[in-house]
């Protein structure tokens, strides 16, 4: 308990000296009777802090006439506004901020008018304020104490060295580029827990928390959190009475020295930490990264009745590639602010009980959203057993049911505006909404209904009648013409749906050329580039979902390509396992390849391994296993083994829940059930190709064993196969250096700065000897895909292996 206690009151020690290294960066102070003016002109808008990462001041708001009175990262790019006074009530151009020769501290309008002030300085008294490097402005008196601090009054942002006391709030923004506050707030409680939740705007009025921490004891006070305290070290902690600390920070962080961080309450709900690098890499700035967020599932998370979160009324919740929620409104609804997103839907059109003459399955349909719920939304009628069939019929001859949920053999109806409307995979059922027939396009707009046949009739028809009215010369022309239109057309469908047919032996949705460009908008977000082609993302939209894709669009199609092409829609058509990327669709027009996988959320395993903090111990070892029961299944369940050929961290994707999933099979080979070599061209990545590819010798399954190991090891370190950087010599080559380590019995070496895995030496241990028998020179001392599945999950014993033949120590 003794160290907590230390780490507390270190923490509070620095924010008592804050006063201190306000003296002396006396040259930052502002004197009494200075200002600064709203303008374009930021040296008069603006006062920065001794070392220029700060400044105070006036911000334009888009390209808007008005302006915040902000404080911002002023040497980034981003200039990204970390705390501000007036969103509620922004500033006209020519607006002052003044410190008065009589120590009053006020913003003004063009007029004089008052449009903000400081609570705690109503009277005056200031004698000079200051812009901290810390990103605190201050304003103090003679004595150098603070009447008021923009930490002790913040926005939706906290920063290093920051404390929130209990009672103390962030509140969320409006939008990305509304100021104004927002419908969701953070706060301690008296009780110590941390909590979130949305607010009745425009009151303070609190709906029920979507997120709590368990940090509240009623039985023992002093265990109970009282703050948070945003160290100078980059990490958030709710500390307790007795010194104790809870980490909301789940990642190791990478020093302060090199990176910038704070931690927002965004205007979608999340409290978020982010880093940004504090200088330039490769000659180029990178943006704000998110580290983590909570809740980790903002759709999923608070069930009260009142309020919704993140999405307003009437829509449905998922979230995106980061995690990110995504509000999509209901089927005949539309947003009731087309700037605000998340500001909920309204119905286009009311229906009404009216219906003359028609039958009501006339004038309605119900359209269908698979496993969407409203599971905190009230009902007005339950009706149970009853089948879909039956639900549905039922709100359609209901004019009071608009949606209706059909699970677990009930039907419910439910009460308009629908709120917390979410997509669970895990539960089975569905929303039935009931439509208009005028607004229910419900055809998918990237397959329209085809209308050649009608074309073909009306050509026929025509060619009829120009017969019957021309001569017998005439006549024969026109039926050796048709005769010949008629066959090339034939021919070219014929190929075409051979093709086709060729390509398609899974239910695959087949695409145009066009439909992909229009989802990839021209092909403009660049996901990552392979041997055959680069892949973007794309997103797919029908009236009830819109879906993130990513297509590969294969650039290199001489006729290794098209073999190539033809090679993996075949292969990845038949396969199936949790561990692999599935393919969704192709695209097959001429010089034209394209293939469309599902998105996978979380990016690559290089990302996550190789970012600035150091991922999870145990969520790298799941990894890890999960890519060997993929390359287990193409190696020995598939119909037709298949070699990868280019096994490494950015041939390996996270989807939503970190699952591994093994993609790019462009570079894979086919092999009949019954052969076990092939000789074929060098294929991988420098640092993962097997030596066999250099010694022109027969190539099997072994080489994606090799290259696994290789991949375990860079799991194991957190770092890449090949450093050139490293100041050790032997550290540069990491199978040779893991190596080295194991048979000098320091494997401690490989993980100096990750607690967990110091933790876990017999696991790690075991994962070391599996990564060692993996990269053996000979393929044939390799162990199988199989093997080496159950040698890491413990049902065979992991025997020592012998030396790789590559390392110093042999």
């Amino acid at each position: 308990m003794a160290m907590p206690v230390f780490l507390h009151l270190l923490g509070l020690l620095l924010v008592v000296a804050e006063p201190l290294c306000a003296a002396a960066q006396s040259a930052a102070n502002i004197s009494l009777g200075s200002s600064r003016t709203a303008s374009e002109d930021t040296s008069k808008s603006s006062w920065q802090s001794p070392s220029g990462t700060f400044a105070f001041g006036f911000r334009r708001i888009g390209d808007q006439h008005t302006f915040l009175l902000a404080i911002w990262y002023d040497n980034i790019p981003d200039k990204t506004v970390v705390w501000y006074a007036n969103g509620d009530a922004p500033a006209p151009k020519g607006s002052k901020i003044e410190l008065t020769a009589d120590g009053q501290f006020a913003l003004t309008g063009p007029k004089r008018q008052e449009i903000w002030k400081p609570e705690s300085v109503l009277s005056g008294g200031v004698a000079y304020a200051a812009m901290l490097d810390t990103g605190n402005f201050v304003l103090a008196g003679k004595n150098s104490d603070y009447l008021w601090q923009s930490f002790k009054d913040p926005a939706d942002t906290i920063l290093p060295t920051q404390l929130l006391e209990i009672g103390e709030k962030l509140y969320s923004r409006q939008t990305a580029s509304n100021y104004s506050r927002g419908r969701f707030q953070l706060q301690v409680k008296q009780d110590g827990r941390l909590v979130l939740y949305p607010v009745a705007l425009p009151t303070e009025f609190a709906y029920s928390t979507y997120y709590e921490s368990n940090t509240a004891d009623a039985a023992d006070g002093m265990n109970t959190g009282f703050q948070l305290l945003f160290n100078e070290s980059g990490y958030l902690n709710i500390v307790a009475g007795n010194g104790s600390m809870v980490s909301l920070t789940n990642k190791t962080v990478s020093p302060i020295r090199d990176y910038y961080y704070r931690a927002t309450l965004d205007f979608d709900g999340l409290f978020t930490q982010y880093a940004h690098p504090k200088s330039p890499k490769n000659g180029s700035w990178t943006s704000w990264l998110p580290l983590w967020s909570i809740p980790d599932n903002i759709c999923f998370a608070g069930n009260g009745d009142l309020g919704s979160t993140p999405c307003g009324y009437n829509t449905v919740c998922r979230l995106d590639a980061n995690r990110r929620p995504i509000c999509e409104c209901l089927p005949g609804f539309s947003a009731l602010d087309s700037d605000n997103k998340f500001g909920g839907c309204k119905q286009n059109r009311i229906p009404t009980c009216e219906q003359g003459n028609s039958k009501l399955e006339e004038l309605y349909v119900m359209h269908e959203l698979t496993n969407t719920f409203f599971p905190t939304s009230a009902n007005y009628e339950q009706i149970q057993p009853m089948n879909e069939d039956d639900c549905t019929r039922s709100c359609l001859y209901d004019c009071n049911c608009m949606v209706a949920v059909i699970k677990e053999g009930s039907c419910w109806k439910k009460k308009l505006p629908v709120l917390r409307g979410r997509q669970d995979w895990n539960t089975y059922g569905k929303a039935l909404i009931k439509l208009p027939k005028s607004d229910a396009a419900l055809e998918d707009p990237l397959f329209p209904v085809s209308d050649t046949g009608k074309k073909d009739q009306k050509t026929l028809i025509l060619v009829g009648g120009l017969l019957l009215g021309s001569s017998v010369v005439l006549n024969f022309i026109f039926l050796a013409a048709i005769s010949l239109v008629f066959f090339y057309g034939y021919k070219k469908r014929h190929n075409l749906t051979s093709s086709a047919s060729s390509i398609m032996e899974a239910n695959l949705r087949s695409f145009t050329y066009k439909d992909l460009e229009e989802a990839t908008d021209g092909f403009r977000e660049e996901l990552g580039r392979g041997a055959f082609g680069i892949v973007y993302k794309g997103i797919i939209s029908s009236i009830s979902s819109t879906n993130y894709v990513a297509i590969k669009k294969l650039d290199k199609m001489a006729q290794e390509g098209e073999k190539e092409f033809q090679a993996e829609v075949r292969a990845i058509a038949r396969t199936h396992h949790k561990n692999l990327v599935r393919l969704l669709g192709f695209c097959d027009e001429g010089p034209n390849k394209l293939l469309v996988y599902e998105f996978m959320s979380n990016g690559t395993l290089a990302s996550f391994l190789f970012g600035i903090s150091r991922p999870d111990w145990n969520k790298r070892i799941q990894i890890a296993f999960g890519i060997a029961r993929g390359l287990m299944y193409l190696h020995e369940e598939c119909s037709m083994q298949i070699i990868h050929c280019d096994i490494k961290p950015h041939n390996i994707l996270l989807d939503d829940s970190f699952t591994a999933r093994i993609s790019d099979f462009g570079l894979a080979k086919l092999l009949l059930s019954d052969q076990t070599l092939t000789n074929t061209v060098i294929r991988g990545t420098r640092g993962y190709v097997a030596p066999e590819w250099f010694r022109n010798i027969p190539i099997t399954a072994k080489v994606d064993v090799y290259s696994f190991g290789v991949m375990l090891l860079e799991i194991i370190c957190c770092r890449r196969s090949l450093e050139m950087e490293r100041e050790n010599e032997e550290e540069v080559i990491l199978t040779d250096w893991v190596y080295d380590c194991y048979k000098e019995k320091t494997l401690k070496k490989l993980i100096e700065d990750d607690e967990e895995a110091r933790n876990d030496m017999k696991r790690l241990e075991r994962l070391v000897r599996v990564a060692i028998w993996c990269i053996q020179e000979d393929p044939s001392l390799r162990p199988t895909m199989k093997k080496v599945t159950q040698m890491l999950e413990g049902v065979v014993d992991v025997s020592v292996p012998p030396c790789p033949l590559f390392s110093s120590v042999c």
